[in-house]
C-alpha cells in the first residue's frame, strides 16, 4: 500500500470514527504538506515517516496515536514562525474533535505532535518512537543526507547565509552532543553511527564555508 494514498489514510481515519468521510480532512492534510514553501517539510517527507513507522511500528504502545501523529506532526508548517508544532497539534485536536474522536485520543496525539518540537521523549510513552522516526532523516545515505541540508537551506532562504550557518550549526551540534541521538535501541543500532557522521561533516561544512 502507497504510505500516502486514500485508501490508507482512510483506515487510519477509521479508527477515529468509522461513521465520518475521512476524505475532507486527508485533502486538507495533502494540500498543506503541498505547500510552495516546503522544500524538506513536504509529501516525500510525511511518506519516509510513515515508510520508517511501518518498519517498526510493533514497537509502538498506541499505534494508532503514533500513525495519527506523524499525519499532522508538520500539517502546519511556516519558516518564519516559532509555534508551527503548536499549531499542528491544535489542529489534530481539532480535527479528531471534529470527527467525533475519543478526548483521550486527541491529546495523546497532540502530545506526540508537541514531541517533535522538543525531541523530548517524557511527553508520551510512544514519543522517543515518534522523535526517532522525525530524525530518520539524519542517519540517510551521505547524499540523501545533504540534499535533506540544502532543502532546509530553501526553505530558510530569508536568513542572511552567515546567520543561516552559525544557527544551522549550533542545531546540529546540539544532536551530537546528546549520548545517544536515537531513543530506541531499534533506531540506535540502524542510524546512530551514520548520523553522526552526517551531522559532524555538515557541521565541517557549515564553519568553513
Amino acid at each position: 500500500m502507497n504510505t500516502l494514498a486514500p485508501d490508507r489514510w482512510a483506515q487510519i481515519w477509521r479508527q477515529v470514527n468509522s461513521a465520518r468521510d475521512p476524505q475532507p480532512v486527508y485533502q486538507n492534510l495533502v494540500s498543506r504538506y503541498s505547500e510552495p514553501q516546503r522544500h524538506y517539510h513536504n509529501l516525500t517527507h510525511l511518506d519516509q515517516c510513515l515508510a520508517e513507522f511501518d518498519s517498526a511500528r510493533k514497537m509502538a504502545k498506541d499505534p494508532v496515536a503514533v500513525e495519527l501523529a506523524i499525519w499532522f506532526h508538520d500539517a502546519v508548517y511556516d519558516p518564519h514562525a516559532a509555534d508551527n508544532e503548536e499549531r499542528s497539534a491544535e489542529l489534530a485536536k481539532q480535527s479528531i474533535t471534529q470527527a467525533g474522536g475519543e478526548a483521550a485520543l486527541s491529546r495523546a496525539v497532540a502530545a506526540l505532535v508537541l514531541a517533535t518540537k522538543t525531541h523530548d521523549p517524557a511527553l508520551h510513552p510512544d514519543a522517543p518512537f515518534l522523535v526517532d522516526v522525525d530524525l530518520s532523516i539524519f542517519g540517510q545515505p551521505k547524499e540523501r543526507f545533504q540534499e535533506y541540508e540544502a532543502q532546509i537551506r530553501r526553505e530558510y532562504d530569508w536568513v542572511p547565509a552567515e546567520t543561516f550557518k552559525v544557527k544551522r550549526a549550533e542545531i546540529l551540534e546540539r544532536f551530537l552532543a546528546r549520548d545517544r541521538i536515537y531513543a530506541t535501541d531499534h533506531f540506535f543500532a540502524k542510524y546512530e553511527q551514520r548520523a553522526r557522521s552526517n551531522l559532524q561533516n555538515s557541521i565541517r561544512s557549515l564553519l568553513r564555508s
